[in-house]
């Protein structure tokens, strides 16, 4: 594992419940959020109006109501774009 972890930029919803990242490395990528739509809280996000609401902060991305995935996870788990 990395010892520096990236950090989000840029978030932009995609349809199929998918996120456009750009972290500040430079990279682009796209994290695929429908395995996690059945986890806990993540359920909410099945509401696409809500999903639609991702945003950046703290260098992840984050959405109403205090959702947030880690950026390590978005990293690892995204493909390059």
């Amino acid at each position: 594992m990395e010892a520096f972890v990236e950090s989000v930029t840029f978030v932009k919803p995609l349809s199929g419940y998918k996120l456009e990242l750009v972290f500040n490395t430079g990279e682009k990528r796209v994290f695929d959020t429908v395995p996690y739509l059945g986890r806990g809280v993540f359920g909410q996000l099945k509401n696409i109006e809500l999903f639609n609401q991702a945003y950046v902060a703290y260098g992840t991305v984050c959405w109403p109501g205090n959702l947030d995935i880690a950026p390590e996870t978005l990293y690892d788990r995204s493909l390059p774009a």
